[in-house]
Order: C-alpha cells, then sequence, then structure tokens
C-alpha cells in the first residue's frame, strides 16, 4: 500500500531532514517543497516579505500534483500551514499528514542556525501567527520537533501504521 506523506511545520522545524530519512525508510521518492517554489516566492521570502495566499497558491498546486503523479508513495516536506493550504494538497487524494511543532525562539535559533537557506528569520513569527493545528478531518500526527531525528521518524511511521489513510496503488 502506498502512502502520500506531507512533512509540515513551520520553517526550521526539520521537515526536510525528517522527510528525507522517512523517505529512506519507506523507499519512497522524497519531493523538497521549498524546490517548487517560484523565483519571486523565494526572493520575497530572502528579503522578510512573508507569502500571502496569492503567492502561495501556484506553489501549492504545482506540489499537489507532483503529489498526485506518485502513487507509490512519495513523502513531501512544505509548510502547509493553514488547512486551507493542506486541503489544496491533499485534493487529489489523501495525504498523511507529520506536523512537527516548535516555539517561536526555538523556530528563530533553527533559521538563524541555517547556512545557504533563503528564508529570512524574520519570518518565525509570522509563520507560527499563521499556523493552524491539524483539525479532525486531516489525518496525520503532530510531534514536538525538539525529539531527536530517529524518535520523531519512528513515531511517523507508528502513527503511519495506525492511520486508515491508505492510498492503494495504481
Amino acid at each position: 500500500m502506498a502512502r502520500r506523506i506531507v512533512v509540515m511545520g513551520v520553517s526550521g522545524c526539520g521537515k526536510s531532514t525528517i522527510g528525507k530519512l522517512l523517505s529512506r525508510k519507506l523507499g519512497y521518492p522524497f519531493l523538497e517543497g521549498d524546490s517548487f517554489h517560484p523565483p519571486e516566492n523565494v526572493q520575497a521570502m530572502a528579503s522578510g516579505q512573508a507569502l500571502n495566499d496569492r503567492m502561495r497558491e501556484p506553489w501549492l498546486l504545482s506540489l499537489a500534483a507532483a503529489i498526485a503523479q506518485e502513487s507509490d508513495g512519495v513523502v513531501v516536506s512544505c509548510s502547509a500551514l493553514r488547512k486551507s493550504y493542506r486541503d489544496i494538497l491533499r485534493a487529489n487524494g489523501p495525504v498523511f499528514l507529520v506536523h512537527l511543532t516548535l516555539d517561536l525562539p526555538e523556530a528563530r535559533r533553527r533559521m538563524e542556525m541555517r547556512r545557504g537557506h533563503f528564508m529570512n528569520p524574520a519570518l518565525a513569527e509570522s509563520q507560527l501567527a499563521s499556523l493552524e493545528a491539524l483539525s479532525a478531518d486531516e489525518h496525520g500526527v503532530t510531534l514536538d520537533a525538539t525529539m531527536p531525528p530517529n524518535k520523531l521518524v519512528e513515531r511517523a511511521l507508528a502513527a503511519l501504521t495506525l492511520s486508515p489513510d491508505t492510498v492503494s496503488q495504481a
């Protein structure tokens, strides 16, 4: 049974790290959500400008299309901060969400430590302000991103095992 998994959360929470580890464990391809952003979005975020819904929509639609093409399973990193954004990602079928949570000081600290990433640490607060918790109709698990990566992967895999959102292989 194949799954479509989105590792989500604010910038700096470890989406890419955990996503890559999960993809290796499951044998699924990994899609780095940041690589789907148009250049204008990257430039805006690098300059400290938060993206609005109009700016996010093409990015989310392109990610949703990429997810839909992966019938044999996929792991994707994507902030997916709002339920409406997650609805776009799951428009073509079930998605299991791994929500990694951080508080503001830790998110900012991690963002400031990263080298070579476009995301301006000044956006940590706006990301947390936009973040909406998983709702009852979303399949997923919420995990404390300060846990060691191996524990996060272990808990995500355990939650996947219990989840009913399996996508049949085409």
